[in-house]
């Protein structure tokens, strides 16, 4: 266990006034979906956008290093965990509610799941691409994430996030710089708070088809029942082109490396098999990426963030 220093110390001391829980010395393999990774430094679990504020101020001005983490469904930890601070947004900080009859407003912590039955018991349409995508609703902006035709930015109108100096901004769809798997809080460093989500009246039943028609096709074609991180790779850019397969093309179903690998299921998705470390990983993902860039031509480009043990 590794002696926490006294800025860390201090941090914490003033979580637990703010009356967040806190986790010295935290095992991320428990927070994260591939299920790999060491202990971070310590882990506070956030339970207000204030105290979000409060805290990101309080550790850049110590020098922390901090992070946010939701349901950890894009990540990679390395093995030897995280030198510093998880700020854990997740279920103490998932409130949701309806801001008109057509506005949903979800904290960052809020599952997508969550997200989607609500829009589903209001009869709002929209959101069903990603019932059944593995994240919060803080991740899903950060990634602008998406399925089935459909991303963040086509349902979100606002969002709202808090900069080292723990202010807080509201930012509209345009300025959000949503991209394919990508946003402005990539670059900006800044936390995500909540979304602001406006959606059309629609049919119960109808949306409520959809939604498990997509679950289902999810259900059949990706292996839901292995840890992994999602869809490993972007889509490669070119009319009909997908990682998955070009993947399978280049004989690597089933390929390992350790106990990680090439999913037999989907070809798009590493899996831990059982006992993968982050090395395996991506000595995996390396391997896939320069046979297919030798039998195609085509670069595919990680879609999973590693957190390195060391900024």
């Amino acid at each position: 266990m590794k002696e926490l220093d006294m800025n860390t110390r201090s941090l914490l001391e003033l979580a637990e006034e703010l009356e967040c829980r806190v986790f010295p010395n935290e095992p991320l393999d428990k927070h994260n979906t591939f299920r790999i990774g060491g202990c971070c430094s310590a882990m506070i679990d956030i339970n207000s956008p204030d105290n979000l504020s409060q805290l990101w101020e309080e550790a850049n001005r110590l020098g922390i290093r901090t992070m946010a983490l939701g349901n950890g469904s894009n990540v990679l930890f390395d093995d030897r965990g995280y030198n510093g601070v998880i700020f854990l947004i997740g279920s103490s900080m998932d409130k949701i509610y309806m801001k008109d009859e057509n506005t949903i407003v979800a904290q960052a912590g809020c599952p997508l799941l969550k997200l989607c039955r609500f829009a589903l018991e209001h009869s709002l349409s929209g959101m069903e691409f990603a019932y059944g995508i593995p994240g919060s609703v803080g991740g899903a902006i950060f990634m602008n994430a998406g399925a089935y035709g459909g991303e963040i930015k086509d349902v979100i109108k606002y969002g709202r996030a808090v900069d080292r100096a723990g202010r807080q901004f509201e930012y509209q769809n345009d300025q959000m710089k949503f991209g394919y798997r990508t946003s402005r809080f990539i670059e900006s460093g800044e936390l995500i708070v909540e979304g602001e989500f406006e959606l059309p009246g629609g049919s119960y039943d109808e949306i409520q088809d959809k939604m498990v028609d997509l679950m289902g096709r999810r259900r059949d074609k990706q292996p839901l029942n292995m840890p992994s991180a999602g869809s490993t790779f972007k889509r490669p850019t070119g009319e009909g082109l997908f990682a998955g397969k070009l993947i399978q093309d280049s004989g690597l179903r089933g390929f390992s490396v350790g106990g990680a690998q090439v999913s037999e299921k989907h070809c798009g998705f590493v899996v831990n098999k059982g006992g993968a470390t982050s090395a395996d990983v991506l000595e995996l993902i390396k391997q896939v990426q320069e046979k297919v860039l030798k039998d195609t031509g085509i670069e595919l480009e990680c879609e999973v963030r590693y957190i390195p043990y060391e900024a």
